[in-house]
C-alpha cells in the first residue's frame, strides 16, 4: 500500500489486489501487533499523508530505552535527548496503520483495485511482489528462498501497567528469550505496552495458552516490579521466526519488497523499517530513471537491488549475531557480553553512532 501511494504520486497507474484495499470485517480489532518505526519510515509516511491520518492514541513516541542483559553487569540506556532527536522511535498500532493507508489510498487518483484472477495484471510494465514471507508470486518467479528457522516464535499481546510508561521502551535479553515492552497508549493512555516476546516455539505456545494469571506471573518474573504489575489486556498471538533473503530480488519486469525479499529476527524492531526503506529506494530509482527506460527494465531494477543489498544484509547479520551471542550459555561468554553492554553504555560517541544508524536504517 505504501509503494502504491509512492508510485501514484509520480503519476504512474498502479493496481493493487482488491483484498489489499478492503478493510477486514473486524476492522483489525484482533490485531495485537505494533511496529517500532524509525525516523526514515516516519518521514516517508508523512510525505505520503499517511502519518497525519493516524489517530493520536495509535502513535507513541519513544523518548528513552533501556536494554538489559542476563546479568546485573549488562545494561545500555538510550535517550532521545542525548541523541539530539525528537524521539528514538515511534510505536504504531499495526491495525491503525493499515486503516490509515487504506483511507489515503481512497484519494489516490492513479490507484485501482485489480482482480488478479481475471488477468488484469498481464499488461503491467512492472509487477512488485509485496506478499510477505509466504509469497506465492516469489515461487512463481523461481526465486531461491531458504529460510533458516530459529526454532523460536514471537509472542505478541497488549498489556496494562500499574505505573505510567513515561514513553520508555524496555528490552530484556533473558537467554534464550528476548522480551520487549513498547509504550503505546492503547488500550489505556499512559500505562499500556505492546509486548513482543520471542522464545523457543514450544515455550511460546505454552505461554499463549496459559491461564491469564500464570502468564502474568511469568511475564512479571522477567520484567520485575518496576512497572507496578503488568496485566494482560488482549488476546495473545504467536508466529514462527526465521532468517531469510530472496535471491535474486528482481528480474525482467518484477521486483520483491518487504518480507517477500527478506526476513529478520524482531529483536531490533527493524522488520517494517527495512520494508519501507525498500519502498523508498524502489520509488526513487523509478523516479530517477532515464526517460526512455521502461519500468520493468532489468538494468533499472538492479539499481534498486544494489541499493538495498548492504542495508538488509547488515541488519540481518546484526540481529542474527545478537541472538546467537545471548543464546550462548558458557559462563565466560555470558560475562563478556554483559560487560560489553556496560562498556558500550559508557562510550557515548559509539552509542550515538549505532543509534543514528538504526534510526535511519
Amino acid at each position: 500500500m505504501t509503494l502504491a501511494l509512492a508510485l501514484s504520486r509520480q503519476g504512474l497507474r498502479v493496481g493493487l489486489p482488491g483484498d489489499a484495499l478492503r478493510a477486514s470485517a473486524e476492522g483489525g480489532r484482533g490485531d495485537v501487533r505494533a511496529y517500532a518505526l524509525n525516523s526514515a519510515s516516519r518521514s516517508l509516511l508523512t510525505a505520503l499523508k499517511v502519518w497525519d491520518a493516524l489517530p493520536a492514541d495509535a502513535v507513541t513516541a519513544v523518548d528513552d530505552m533501556c536494554v538489559v542483559g542476563d546479568a546485573a553487569s549488562g545494561r545500555i540506556d538510550f535517550s532521545a535527548w542525548q541523541q539530539g532527536v525528537a524521539a528514538l522511535a515511534w510505536i504504531v498500532d499495526a491495525a491503525e496503520l493499515d486503516n490509515a493507508l487504506r483511507t489515503v489510498l481512497r484519494f489516490a487518483p492513479h490507484v485501482q483495485a485489480l482482480a488478479e484472477a481475471d488477468g488484469e495484471t498481464a499488461d503491467a510494465e512492472l509487477t512488485v511482489l509485496a506478499e510477505g514471507r509466504d509469497s506465492a508470486g516469489r515461487r512463481a518467479h523461481g526465486v531461491a528462498w531458504q529460510p533458516q528457522a530459529y526454532g523460536h516464535s514471537a509472542l505478541a499481546a497488549r498489556l496494562v501497567a500499574g505505573q505510567p510508561h513515561a514513553n520508555t521502551a524496555c528490552q530484556w535479553f533473558a537467554s534464550p528469550a528476548v522480551l520487549a515492552l513498547l509504550p503505546l497508549d492503547r488500550p489505556a493512555p499512559d500505562t499500556s505496552y505492546a509486548l513482543v516476546w520471542s522464545m523457543p516455539s514450544e515455550r511460546a505456545e505454552q505461554l499463549r495458552q496459559q491461564p491469564q494469571a500464570e502468564f502474568e506471573a511469568a511475564l512479571n518474573a522477567v520484567c520485575g516490579a518496576g512497572f507496578g504489575g503488568l496485566r494482560l489486556a488482549s488476546e495473545r498471538s504467536a508466529w514462527p521466526l526465521a532468517l531469510a533473503r530472496a535471491e535474486p530480488v528482481c528480474g525482467p519486469g518484477w521486483a520483491l519488497v518487504g518480507d517477500a525479499a527478506h526476513t529478520i529476527h524482531p529483536l531490533a524492531g527493524q522488520g517494517l523499517n527495512l520494508g519501507l526503506a525498500d519502498v523508498a529506494a524502489l520509488s526513487r530509482v523509478i523516479a530517477e530513471r532515464e526517460p526512455w527506460r521502461a519500468l520493468g527494465d532489468e538494468t533499472l531494477l538492479r539499481r534498486y537491488a544494489r541499493a538495498r543489498a548492504l542495508p538488509t544484509q547488515a541488519m540481518a547479520w546484526v540481529t542474527d549475531s545478537l541472538l546467537h551471542l545471548f543464546a550462548a550459555e558458557q559462563p565466560l561468554v555470558r560475562e563478556l557480553r554483559n560487560r560489553g553492554m556496560t562498556l558500550l553504555n559508557r562510550l557515548a560517541p559509539l552509542k550515538r553512532a549505532l543509534t543514528a544508524r538504526a534510526m535511519d536504517a
